[in-house]
C-alpha cells in the first residue's frame, strides 16, 4: 500500500513538474491518488466487519431506539402549534373513508365485512409506530383483496370458517416475508420485475376486480373466479335474472363517486369532498334502505360489535399452498407501498429506508393476524388523501386507528342495512384507479431511475476501455476523478489504471480539471494560463459581459465580444 502511493505521488510529481516546465508556469498543485494494494479475501470480509461493527459500536442508544422504534423520530421533534391540528383533521378524514372501504374489501376477499374492519385496526397502530412513513395510510387494499379470494376460493369454499382461518393465517405469512426482507434489507430484490409485467398485472386486476363486483350491481350471483373470460359469459348466462332496482342504485353510487373523486383531484377546495365520497353512498344508501326497505336490494347484515380479541392463527397445515400466494402479495406490498412512501417522503422532504419501511408493514400484518385482521398494506388512494389532507406525521395513523375502534365499538349496528352494491361501488371506483397507479409508478421509476454510485462491473470495465481506445485515436485523454476504494481496486485488477495512466487519475475533480488545463495550456501556448486558485466561474469582464448578454436581451448597438474556449476541443475529457 505504501509502495503503491509512494510511486503514485512521484509519477504525479514528476508529470506536474513537466508539465510546469514545458509551459513555463508553475507546477499544479496536485493531491496524490491513494492506489490500493490487492486485498485478500480475508481481509476484504475482515473490512466489511469491522466496518459494520465500527457502526454498531458508534450507535448511541437514542439511535437503537429510532432504528427499533422509527416513530421516535418524529416524536422527539413534534411541534404541536404546526403539526397537531393538520394530522388531527388529516387522520379524521381518512380514518372515515376507511371504514366503509374496509368493508368493501373484505366482501372482495370473499371475508364478512368485520374482518375488514379488523384489519383497519391493529395493523394501523401498529404501523405508526414501527413504519417510517408518516403519510402512509395502511389497510386493506383491493388488489391484496382480490390475490387472498384467488388464492383460497379453490382451496376451500368462502362460507366455511378454515377460509377465514386461511385468510388470517396469510396475514401472518406475509408479515413474516416482509419483516425478513426488510432485515435481510432484500428489498432491492423487485428491481428484476419489468415495468410491462406490473403494468399489465394491476391492469388486469383491476378488470377482474370490477367484473365480479358487478354482481351486487346485476342482482343475480357469478361464477367465483380470477379470470376475465369466466366471469363473462357467467355475466351473460345470467342476464335473465336482471334486477333493475340494484343496478340503478350502483350506478348512481358509482357516478356520485367518480364525480367526487374528479372534484378532490382537480380542486384543492374540495379535497374533503374526495375523502366523504366513500362515506356517502353508506349513508345515503343505508336511509334509502331503512325508510323503504326494497326487497331486491341486498344488505350487508349484521356486523358483531366490539374489538377483535386476542387468538392465535389456525390452518397451518396448508403453508406450503399458500406461500407463493403470500410472497406475491409481499412483491405487491414492495410496489404499492414502498414505492407510495418513498415518493411521499420526497415530497415532504425526509429520508425514508425502503428496508425498514418493509419492516414496518410486516410487522403491522403479523399483529394483525394475532387480532383476525388479513393481509394489510399501503393504500395509494388513502395515502393521497392522507398527505393532501395535510399529514405531517404518524398521528395521523393513530387517529384513523381511532376512528376505527369507535366505529368497531358503537357503530356497526348501524352498518347492517348497508346496500351491498353501495358497497361493490365503493370497490369499482377504487380499482378504476389502478391503471393510473400502475401508469405513475412507471413514471416515477422513470423520473427517478435506479443509479449504482460508487459501484463498476465488467461490462462497465470494458465499455471504459473500448471508449479509451477510441479516444485515444481522436486524441482525446480520458481523466478520472474520485473513485471509491471497490472501483479503484477493480480498474487496478482490469489494467484499467495502467492502459489510461496513473497520472490521469485524481483525488479531486478539482486536481483533474487543473492539470487537463495546464495540459491544454503546453500544446496551445495562446490558451489563458491557469493558476492554483482559479475561478471556473469565468472572471474575464469580456466573458462576464458576454454571459449576461445571452440570458438578456442584446442592445442592436453593443458589439459583442468574441468567445474564446478554456478547452479546445478533442484534446482531454
Amino acid at each position: 500500500m505504501e509502495g503503491s502511493s509512494a510511486s503514485a505521488e512521484v509519477t504525479r510529481v514528476a508529470s506536474a513538474s513537466s508539465l510546469g516546465s514545458e509551459g513555463g508556469s508553475r507546477a499544479v498543485k496536485v493531491i496524490p491518488l491513494q492506489h490500493p494494494a490487492e486485498p485478500s479475501p480475508l481481509s476484504q470480509s475482515a473490512d466489511v466487519y469491522g466496518r459494520w461493527g465500527a457502526k454498531v459500536r458508534g450507535m448511541s442508544a437514542m439511535d437503537w431506539l429510532e432504528l427499533l422504534l422509527p416513530c421516535t423520530r418524529w416524536m422527539r421533534k413534534y411541534r404541536i402549534k404546526e403539526y397537531l391540528q393538520a394530522d388531527l383533521m388529516a387522520g379524521i378524514t381518512v380514518g372515515v373513508m376507511l371504514v366503509p372501504q374496509s368493508m368493501s374489501y373484505a366482501k372482495l376477499a370473499g371475508l364478512h365485512p368485520i374482518y375488514g374492519l379488523y384489519g383497519g385496526f391493529v395493523p394501523v397502530f401498529v404501523y405508526a409506530i414501527f413504519g417510517s412513513s408518516r403519510q402512509l395510510a395502511v389497510g386493506p387494499v383491493a388488489l391484496t383483496s382480490l390475490l387472498v379470494s384467488n388464492v383460497l376460493t379453490p382451496i376451500v369454499d368462502p362460507s366455511d370458517k378454515l377460509y377465514t382461518e386461511l385468510a388470517i393465517l396469510m396475514s401472518l405469512m406475509v408479515g413474516v416475508f416482509e419483516s425478513l426482507m426488510g432485515l435481510l434489507r432484500l428489498g432491492w430484490l423487485i428491481r428484476f420485475v419489468n415495468h410491462s409485467v406490473i403494468s399489465g398485472f394491476t391492469t388486469a386486476s383491476a378488470i377482474v376486480i370490477a367484473l365480479s363486483q358487478l354482481k351486487y350491481f346485476l342482482g343475480y350471483p357469478i361464477v367465483l373466479s380470477s379470470k376475465i373470460i369466466p366471469l363473462v359469459k357467467s355475466i351473460i348466462a345470467g342476464a335473465g335474472k336482471f334486477s333493475w332496482p340494484p343496478f340503478v342504485m350502483g350506478s348512481i353510487f358509482l357516478v356520485i363517486l367518480l364525480v367526487m373523486k374528479h372534484m378532490g383531484k382537480t380542486n384543492k377546495k374540495f379535497r374533503s369532498v374526495r375523502a366523504a365520497g366513500p362515506l356517502t353512498p353508506v349513508i345515503v344508501g343505508t336511509i334509502f334502505v331503512k325508510i323503504f326497505h326494497p326487497h331486491s336490494i341486498s344488505v350487508v347484515g349484521d356486523i358483531p360489535q366490539g374489538l377483535p380479541k386476542f387468538s392465535i392463527p389456525r390452518g397451518f397445515e396448508n403453508v406450503m399452498s399458500l406461500i407463493p400466494t403470500a410472497l406475491l402479495i409481499t412483491g405487491v406490498a414492495i410496489l404499492e407501498s414502498v414505492g407510495i412512501a418513498k415518493a411521499l417522503a420526497v415530497k415532504n422532504g425526509y429520508d425514508l429506508d425502503s428496508n425498514q419501511e418493509l419492516f414496518g408493514l410486516g410487522v403491522a400484518n403479523i399483529c394483525g393476524s394475532f387480532f383476525s385482521s388479513y393481509p394489510s398494506t399501503g393504500s395509494f388512494s388513502r395515502s393521497a388523501v392522507n398527505n393532501e389532507s395535510g399529514a405531517q406525521t404518524g398521528l395521523s395513523g393513530i387517529v384513523m386507528g381511532i376512528i376505527m375502534s369507535c366505529a368497531l365499538l358503537f357503530m356497526t349496528p348501524l352498518f347492517t342495512e348497508i346496500p351491498q352494491c353501495a358497497l361493490a361501488a365503493i370497490v369499482i371506483s377504487a380499482v378504476m384507479g389502478l391503471v393510473g397507479f400502475s401508469l405513475a409508478f412507471v413514471i416515477y421509476e422513470s423520473a427517478n431511475p435506479h443509479i449504482a454510485v460508487t459501484h463498476i462491473d465488467s461490462s462497465a470495465i470494458q465499455t471504459l476501455k473500448d471508449l479509451h481506445q477510441e479516444y485515444k485515436s481522436r486524441g482525446i485523454q480520458i481523466a478520472i476523478a474520485n473513485p471509491n476504494q471497490g472501483v479503484h481496486l477493480l480498474l487496478s485488477r482490469s489494467r484499467v489504471i495502467e492502459l489510461i495512466g496513473v497520472e490521469w487519475f485524481f483525488v479531486r475533480v478539482h486536481d483533474a480539471v487543473q492539470v487537463c488545463l495546464q495540459h491544454v495550456q503546453n500544446m496551445n501556448p495562446s490558451t489563458p494560463k491557469v493558476s492554483d486558485n482559479t475561478n471556473y466561474t469565468n472572471s474575464d469582464p469580456k466573458r462576464q459581459s458576454s454571459f449576461v448578454e445571452s440570458l438578456w436581451k442584446r442592445k442592436p448597438n453593443v458589439a459583442t465580444p468574441a468567445e474564446e474556449p478554456l478547452l479546445l476541443h478533442n484534446e482531454v475529457v
